[in-house]
């Protein structure tokens, strides 16, 4: 228990006290057999040479807040699941991923969870980029067996209220994930009937607020989804061009 709580505080900035240390704990305190002790050192190692530890906290906040969505509908999807960890090993490698996902079956576990009072921690500590980062995570995380369903969407909206990201924002991100007739438009925060004046004012506005430089604070680690949702506006600013010729 000593070990890995020390492995945890070095790899960890503000998460560890909190809503969210509370529930590390209970993860500690309950499956920290899940780890074996040569598992605990190598990545006890990993998070010393981190020397931004605030990629750590992005780490636990994605894991709190995906068990969230992945319960909403009151059922475990393995398929959203295997987003998690198949994303975690996209940003993190095979072997920090398997223990991440081994605290994620922690996190899942602990029924006490409280949203408002984990998002209002994340809100206090972290920057409006690195929040719609962590909201285009939990859509493709809801998305992830086929459908977001009704409890999810409530779920993630109203996550996105605590972490006081706008309405305009969270349909912006949204709709990414639905190939819809007014897509391209809500992405870029502007109604069908905008002129094209405005498309290029929108898409320039759309273009600094998803840049992945917001997120290099983070780490490496992270650019590849901030630049997946990049291009998504890339895209959509594309699609508007072709289907008004501009």
């Amino acid at each position: 228990m000593a070990n890995f709580s020390k492995w945890l505080g070095a790899g960890l900035g503000w998460t560890f006290g909190g809503p969210i240390g509370g529930i590390l704990g209970y993860v500690l305190g309950s499956f920290v057999d899940g780890f074996s002790e040569v598992e605990i050192r190598e990545y006890q190692h990993e998070a010393k040479n981190n020397i931004n530890t605030i990629s750590g906290d992005f780490e636990i906040s994605l894991l709190v807040l995906a068990a969230i969505v992945i319960k909403a509908d009151g059922k475990i999807d393995k398929r959203e699941l295997g987003f998690v960890r198949s994303t975690f090993i996209g940003m993190y490698g095979e072997s920090r991923a398997s223990k991440a996902f081994k605290l994620f079956k922690g996190i899942i576990a602990d029924n006490n969870i409280s949203t408002r009072q984990v998002c209002m921690q994340i809100k206090q500590h972290m920057t409006h980029a690195s929040r719609l980062q962590l909201l285009h995570f939990l859509f493709g995380v809801a998305k992830a067996d086929g459908v977001v369903t009704q409890e999810e969407m409530r779920k993630i909206h109203t996550i996105a209220g605590y972490l006081n990201i706008n309405e305009h924002d969270f349909i912006s991100i949204k709709a990414m994930f639905y190939d819809e007739v007014n897509s391209a438009y809500q992405i870029l925060e502007i109604k069908k009937d905008a002129t094209d004046r405005d498309v290029k004012k929108a898409y320039r506005k759309m273009v600094k607020k998803y840049h992945p430089d917001k997120l290099r604070n983070l780490g490496s680690e992270h650019l590849k989804g901030a630049e997946d949702k990049f291009r998504q506006v890339q895209n959509a600013y594309e699609r508007i061009q072709e289907e008004r010729g501009m």
